[in-house]
């Protein structure tokens, strides 16, 4: 039996450096941030980035490229670009079941006209999103005095706040958020009224 030729292994090889090129672009990495990151020597960080190697990328490269981006080998190798790019950007699987609750749950007019308009955003609100905004639907309630899209646009910018702090807390600056959100919260939390019962 014949070996396979070079063009049957060049495009897997390909197929996977173009995806790691782009994620790589997504995270505004240069080559040598890339390379320091991944632990990867230059050479073959170029190869990767200037259209792939001519050959299938080696095990071990494959797994030093997906610890860069947090994620399994399995993850980078099978999942699409638009599934690896909602990873690297902290967002879930689509939670299946908390998205039929979402449907079944929906009373106001607003919002439903809102979810049919704005699918992709629908389908990244999470579980605790999903019973959040349920919640707000009372008559009166958030919803209607603020409108569906400020409120939607407040979770999602809470939802990439939450995923940069995670980031943050990961890395040597750690003890400056600490000290930045222990600031704000003192000041946010000041003025606020006490909910225990206060002693007589």
């Amino acid at each position: 039996m014949s070996p396979p030729t070079p063009t049957a292994v060049a495009v897997p090889g390909n197929d996977l450096a173009e995806k790691i090129g782009r994620l790589v672009e997504e995270k505004g990495w240069n080559q040598e941030d890339f390379a320091r990151i991944s632990n990867l020597n230059r050479h073959t960080v170029r190869q990767i980035l200037n259209g792939g190697p001519k050959r299938r990328l080696r095990n071990a490269t494959v797994s030093q490229c997906a610890d860069a981006f947090d994620l399994t080998v399995h993850e980078l190798r099978t999942l699409s670009l638009d599934r690896l790019l909602m990873r690297i950007h902290g967002k879930g699987p689509v939670d299946e079941e908390a998205q039929r609750l979402l449907t079944e749950g929906v009373t106001l007019a607003e919002l439903a006209g809102w979810l049919e308009r704005n699918v992709p955003r629908k389908m990244e609100l999470r579980a605790d999103e999903i019973t959040e905004l349920l919640e707000m639907q009372a008559p009166g309630g958030p919803l209607e005095r603020f409108g569906v899209e400020h409120v939607i646009d407040t979770i999602e910018r809470r939802r990439k706040l939450l995923c940069q702090v995670r980031a943050i807390a990961t890395s040597e600056y750690l003890e400056l958020i600490e000290q930045f959100v222990g600031l704000i919260f003192e000041k946010v939390t000041a003025g606020k009224p006490r909910t225990e019962p206060r002693g007589r």
